[in-house]
C-alpha cells in the first residue's frame, strides 16, 4: 500500500457540505466515515494515520479519497447495484395484487384473503407461488387485508351549522363567557381482579388476571372548561334527565353569574322537556348540541378517554363506593395539573372530511354508512 500523502483540494462548497454530515444527527457511519476521510486527506494527513483516526482500513480510506479525486462529492454516493432478479413474473405478481384487492369469491366463504389461501387460490389456478412470497409483497405495497377500519358520516341535516356553531365556541370563544363540554360517560364498572395484580418489573409489564368480580356501576358526569381544562364532575345510579338536570344545577353554582355555553350531543335526557323548562328559567346558560354522529367534537369525550386509560381501566374495586373514591382522587389531581385543551382544526376543515366525497360539493349529508 502506498503511505505517501495525496492532498485533496476542496472548495469552501465542498468542505461545508462534508462537515456538516459530520454534525448531523442520524447520518448513517458510512456517510460520516467517507466525509472524515476526505477531509483529513484535504488537510495532507497520511492514509495509514487516516485509517487509524477514523477506524478502518487503508485500502479504504485509499478508495474514497480516489472517488472523490475523480468526482467529487457524487464520487461518496455508493454506486446503485443490480440487486437479485424478481423471483416472479410481472404477470403473476399484479395477479396477486388483483386478487388481493378483490373480494374473496362467495363459495370460499372468506371475508379477506390471508397469504395461504390466495396461495392455494393460485396453486389451482396454476400458478405456484408460496405463501411467503405473497407475504413479501403484501408488505412492499403496505397492503394488510387482515386488519380492517370504521368510519361514518353524518345524517343530521344540521351538520354544516352545528359543527361552524361548536367550532366556533372554540375558536372565538364569547367574552366573558364560559366554555362548557358535558357529557356522561355510563356504566363503569367496578371491577375486582380474582387475584392480585402482579406490579410492573424490569422486563415485565404489569399483569392482571382475565377473570374478576363485577360490584356494580356508575355514571361519571363531567364538565370540561375549554379555557383551563378543569373538570366539574358527580357521579349517580343512573344518567337519566332527573341526573342531567341535578349535574346541570351543581355546574351553574359552580360558575355563579356567568354566562354559561354548554357543547352536549343529542342524546334524549340532553332535550327534555323538564331540562328544556329549567334552561328557560336560566337565560344565561345556553345549550349547544353536537351533530348526530359526532360526539367526537365535544372535548370532554378526550378527558374521558384520558381518565379511562390512567385510573379506571387497570384499577381494582372492591365497591361502587371505592371506584367512585378513585374517580374523585384522580379528578382532583386532575384539577391540579390540568392545562387548556386547545382546538386546532378549523369548520372548513372539518367539513371537508365529514361528509361524503359525493356530497361536498352540494353541502348535503350522506346516508350512513359503516
Amino acid at each position: 500500500m502506498s503511505n505517501h500523502v495525496r492532498t485533496l483540494t476542496l472548495t469552501d462548497q465542498q468542505r461545508s457540505v462534508l462537515q456538516s454530515r459530520i454534525r448531523a444527527r442520524g447520518e448513517a457511519a458510512r456517510v460520516v466515515e467517507r466525509a472524515r476521510v476526505v477531509l483529513l486527506a484535504s488537510e495532507g494527513v497520511p492514509g495509514v494515520e487516516i485509517a487509524e483516526r477514523v477506524g478502518c482500513s487503508e485500502p479504504t480510506v485509499i478508495r474514497w479519497r480516489s472517488r472523490f479525486a475523480e468526482r467529487g462529492l457524487a464520487g461518496l454516493v455508493d454506486e446503485p447495484r443490480s440487486g437479485k432478479p424478481p423471483t416472479i413474473d410481472q404477470s403473476i405478481r399484479d395477479e396477486i395484487l388483483t386478487l388481493t384487492l378483490t373480494e374473496p369469491p362467495a363459495e370460499l366463504g372468506i371475508t379477506h384473503w390471508s397469504s395461504r389461501l390466495l396461495a392455494d387460490r393460485l396453486r389451482r389456478q396454476g400458478r405456484r407461488v408460496s405463501h411467503a412470497t405473497i407475504a413479501r409483497l403484501w408488505k412492499h405495497f403496505g397492503i394488510q387485508p387482515h386488519r380492517s377500519g370504521t368510519f361514518k358520516f353524518s345524517t343530521d341535516p344540521q351538520l354544516e351549522a352545528k359543527v361552524r356553531d361548536v367550532v366556533g365556541l372554540y375558536l372565538n370563544p364569547p367574552e366573558r363567557a364560559v366554555v362548557l363540554c358535558v357529557d356522561e360517560k355510563s356504566q363503569i364498572q367496578a371491577l375486582d381482579r380474582t387475584a392480585p395484580i402482579l406490579p410492573l418489573r424490569p422486563g415485565l409489564p404489569e399483569a392482571r388476571t382475565h377473570d374478576y368480580i363485577r360490584h356494580g356501576t356508575t355514571t361519571l358526569f363531567a364538565a370540561l372548561e375549554v379555557a383551563t381544562g378543569k373538570v366539574t364532575d358527580a357521579c349517580f345510579d343512573r344518567h337519566r334527565h332527573q341526573e342531567f338536570l341535578r349535574f346541570l344545577t351543581q355546574v351553574a353554582k359552580a360558575y355563579p353569574r356567568r354566562e354559561l355555553h354548554i357543547v352536549a350531543d343529542n342524546y334524549a335526557t340532553h332535550k327534555h322537556p323538564a331540562v328544556r323548562a329549567w334552561l328557560t328559567r336560566n337565560p344565561r346558560i345556553t345549550m349547544h348540541f353536537t351533530p348526530t354522529s359526532g360526539s367526537w367534537l365535544n372535548l370532554v369525550e378526550v378527558f374521558f378517554s384520558i381518565i379511562t386509560r390512567q385510573a379506571i381501566r387497570r384499577g381494582t374495586f372492591t365497591s361502587v363506593k371505592d371506584l367512585i373514591a378513585a374517580i374523585q382522587t384522580y379528578i382532583d389531581a386532575w384539577n391540579d395539573r390540568c392545562e387548556p385543551f386547545s382546538w386546532t382544526k378549523d369548520a372548513d376543515t372539518i367539513l371537508a372530511k365529514a361528509t361524503h366525497p359525493k356530497d361536498r360539493n352540494t353541502n348535503t349529508t350522506s346516508v350512513t354508512r359503516h
